[in-house]
């Protein structure tokens, strides 16, 4: 069998994982998901600061999951594979060492898409469109098709979404909050490298901070989010990068530039091919 799950590094600090299966349509397998979890482990140890999550197969991002597996999880019948990728995967993509990006090319539901909603950044061609069909086949959500959904966009519009069934655009998934881009067709990987090869230059300890304050903000009360921003910014700022950032701007700023300026800049940094 060919490699159903990808990998290239098209910048320094940048890997992309592709989902490669045009024979399920990219329905997710069990063997699909256990190896997107050992390659996502794989390019964090090995240094990668960014990930994309790509497809190869035209029309389809991450779909469902593959449903001869996940009857056979219930029934003891044969399965592809373990299964265990589904929550190691998605620990990959919420880890602090990491950004995630899923560069959302084709349609996405099931248990694709909520591993699309642990990824931290989503960028969706305008084609594109999203399901939580579990409700369809008289099932519920299992890893974060609700519950995470929910804290992107909302219980009222994540209600709509797991109680009916229906497929929501692109564009209504960015008005939603669910999106933070929509691109023309055949963009979304170009889009999502780019953007990655940006991020890839941002600080580590910074990135890693602000990852879990992200995770703190969705599960803790707000004084105890809080807290914890102020506790991690004090690590940061303490950093050797956090002070020689502090006087690399500061400099510029009394030399004269304008804030708009050096902040333009230091967003948009000139990157290594």
């Amino acid at each position: 069998m060919s490699e159903l799950i990808e990998l290239e590094h098209p910048a320094q600090r940048v890997a992309v994982l592709t989902l490669n299966d045009p024979e399920r349509c990219n329905r997710i397998s069990w063997a699909a998901v256990d190896r997107l979890a050992e390659r996502l482990a794989e390019v964090r140890d090995g240094g990668a600061r960014v990930c994309v999550l790509a497809s190869a197969v035209a029309g389809h991002w991450f779909e469902h999951a593959c449903l001869r597996d996940l009857r056979g999880m219930v029934t003891g019948d044969a399965m592809s594979g373990s299964g265990v990728g589904w929550f190691l995967a998605q620990q990959e993509l919420t880890s602090p060492q990491m950004i995630s990006i899923a560069a959302i090319s084709g349609d996405c539901s099931g248990g694709g898409a909520e591993l699309g909603w642990a990824c931290d950044l989503r960028v969706a061609e305008e084609a594109v469109r999203f399901s939580q069909p579990e409700i369809l086949m008289d099932l519920s959500t299992g890893i974060g098709g609700t519950a995470r959904l929910s804290h992107l966009i909302g219980r009222t519009a994540t209600a709509e979404m797991v109680l009916d069934g229906a497929q929501v655009s692109a564009q209504r998934m960015f008005e939603l909050g669910g999106v933070n881009r929509v691109v023309s067709a055949g963009q979304a990987r170009a889009v999502a490298i780019a953007w990655a090869q940006r991020l890839a230059t941002r600080s580590p300890i910074a990135v890693a901070a602000l990852k879990q304050v992200l995770a703190a903000a969705e599960t803790l009360p707000l004084d105890r989010a809080l807290e914890r921003e102020q506790e991690l910014f004090q690590q940061v700022v303490r950093s050797p990068r956090g002070i020689a950032g502090i006087e690399r701007v500061d400099a510029r700023l009394e030399a004269g530039e304008s804030m708009r300026d050096v902040f333009r800049d230091l967003a948009e940094p000139e990157v290594a091919e």
